[in-house]
């Protein structure tokens, strides 16, 4: 199942380290199969508040995602950015193609005892 780590980045900076980060983190991600989804875009709120930027990371899988952030390579370069930039990461798998919500709504009200509406 593909992974996704994501990054919340509430600040940023024009810091000459996170500069040498941004240049060097593609290096670290590509033996895990690596890839950026979305790399810090303007962001449209529409709803609550979003201070900051995004960044979506994608692997094969949550194993290669958890490596890549665990490794030597990464953990080497990570207080570039960490050092400047005020920010949360996560690590989490997506769902397959063949994902329906209705499934999972069926399920949840099954698992509560609520019934359907009618």
């Amino acid at each position: 199942m593909t992974a996704y780590a994501m990054a919340h980045l509430r600040t940023t900076s024009s810091h000459g380290d996170v500069f040498e980060y941004i240049e060097r983190i593609q290096d670290t991600m590509d033996p895990y199969g690596g890839r950026f989804v979305v790399h810090g875009p303007e962001v449209e709120v529409l709803e609550g508040e979003w201070p900051g930027t995004l960044v979506i990371l994608e692997f094969p899988d949550l194993e290669a995602a958890r490596d890549w952030y665990a490794s030597p390579a990464y953990q080497e370069i990570l207080p570039l950015r960490t050092r400047h930039i005020e920010g949360d990461t996560l690590i989490f798998e997506g769902v397959g193609r063949g994902y329906d919500a209705r499934v999972t709504a069926a399920a949840l009200r099954a698992a509560a005892g609520v019934r359907v509406p009618r």
